[in-house]
């Protein structure tokens, strides 16, 4: 790689490293929610909701469509974090 490239592609990283950093805050603040819904939760079956993942997940195409953003990309992010959220809610209800 020439060095002009290595500069440029130097700077990129940079700036994903800074969209990482508000991405962290914004887990943070979605996390901060999860825990409030998972309050109102009194049985372990009603982590998952498949009818809203469905609506979740239908929104999330509809809106990276709209941007010009693969929906598979969007869709792939998306279940994995609800993925972890469930995961997250299944290890933190008895501790509620």
């Amino acid at each position: 790689m020439s060095p002009k490239k290595f500069k440029k592609l130097s700077k990129l990283r940079k700036r994903l490293d800074k969209l990482d950093d508000l991405l962290i805050k914004l887990v943070k603040r979605r996390t901060n929610i999860v825990n409030e819904v998972l309050k109102l939760k009194d049985f372990k079956n009603q982590i998952v909701d498949n009818k809203r993942i469905k609506v979740i997940l239908s929104r999330i195409r509809k809106k990276s469509i709209k941007n010009k953003i693969d929906p598979k990309v969007t869709r792939r992010i998306w279940i994995n974090m609800i993925r972890a959220y469930i995961d997250y809610e299944r290890r933190n209800f008895s501790k509620k």
